[in-house]
């Protein structure tokens, strides 16, 4: 959004955005930005929660008072919790402690065991909905796995898709493994809030060792692209406090 509104004011036409990631927003210096401290996906911040919505609109809209750029603000509040039904507790899909050794080996055969523990959630899950967001790397699950896995190896696995690089297909893999891992956590009894689910997935599980050590392994690649996907992409801002847990 950022470079297309670049296009819309040289036609004369005011744009002001909301950012999710604000290292983005300082690359593509659009004209005028309001950067969120909120989960990606919720630029508005807590659900139903209108007059906190409205205030966020209202700063991303006082932008446009600004006459020239770039602008870039930070929003000073921080998205509401949000609550579960407390009556309805949430069941956490597996308890299989991550192990704590930074050995490649290790931590992918852990990642391994739990998709195949989570599979028949998962499918569950998939019966249940018709439908699902597991898919756009390609690759069955236990396959982008050992190719997720094998980037912490000192030779990662060729790209098994010729129209992706190394990065594209990295970035889709790991997509694809957060959205396997979240839809069969939803698929078991309960609810969940979206923070709920990301502390989990975070903070509990082998899949996530596996990209922390990814993070810190990539972070200083001579390949620029997975420098970036690394230090920028790979671990959302709301869990990065983790990384050196």
């Amino acid at each position: 959004m950022g470079g297309l509104a670049h296009y819309l004011e040289d036609e004369g036409v005011a744009t002001t955005q909301i950012s999710l990631i604000r290292e983005h927003s300082e690359a593509m210096k659009p004209p005028r930005a309001l950067w969120v401290p909120f989960e990606l996906g919720r630029p508005l911040g807590a659900p139903s929660d209108a007059a906190f919505q409205r205030r966020v609109l209202t700063a991303t809209l006082g932008l446009l008072e600004a006459d020239s750029g770039p602008v870039l603000v930070d929003h000073p509040e921080e998205a509401p919790k949000v609550h579960a039904d407390e009556t309805e507790g949430w069941v956490c899909p597996i308890n299989l402690p991550a192990p704590e050794a930074a050995d490649a080996d290790d931590l992918g055969a852990a990642m391994l065991t739990e998709v195949n523990q989570m599979t028949p959630w998962y499918d569950l899950g998939l019966r249940q909905n018709e439908r699902t967001t597991v898919g756009a790397s390609g690759l069955e699950i236990e396959d982008a796995a050992r190719y997720v896995a094998s980037f912490l190896a000192s030779e990662p696995d060729p790209s098994p898709n010729s129209e992706f690089g190394p990065v594209d297909m990295l970035k889709l893999a790991t997509e694809d493994i957060k959205a396997f891992y979240f839809e069969a956590a939803q698929a078991q009894p309960g609810k969940a809030t979206s923070a709920e689910m990301n502390d989990w997935f975070w903070g509990e599980t082998a899949a996530a060792k596996v990209y922390y050590a990814l993070r810190q392994e990539l972070a200083e690649s001579e390949d620029k692209g997975l420098k970036i996907f690394a230090n920028m992409l790979l671990i959302p801002r709301s869990q990065a406090h983790r990384i050196a847990s």
